[in-house]
């Protein structure tokens, strides 16, 4: 599983079949920063994912990849390979939480 920002949506009219009535949202992988580890650093790449929790535009996302993608619940058919499974509330890192940031 990996963490990501969910940057946007991608509308397909025309794709798989077993992929209709089903969201596409373009994530941007997270990273902790290794300069300060209390936050989080955008990565260089962006991944297309299919949305199985309702997801929007800004949040923080868990997603999986791969083989592993296919396994959360309907997706066993689907030509997909990365899912988002879940909605980030927080992250704790060696007993600090990271996420969400502080207001500054």
């Amino acid at each position: 599983m990996f963490l990501a920002k969910v940057e946007g949506a991608i509308v397909s009219t025309k794709k798989d079949p077993s992929m209709q009535g089903r969201r596409l949202l373009m994530l941007r992988p997270l990273l902790v920063d290794e300069k300060q580890p209390d936050r989080f650093k955008s990565g260089q790449n962006t991944v297309v994912a299919m949305d199985s929790v309702g997801a929007g535009e800004g949040e923080t996302v868990l997603f999986a990849q791969g083989s592993s993608a296919r396994l959360a619940a309907g997706l066993k058919d689907c030509p997909v390979d990365a899912v988002i499974i879940g909605i980030v509330d927080t992250v704790d890192v060696l007993g600090k939480k990271i996420y969400p940031p502080k207001s500054r």
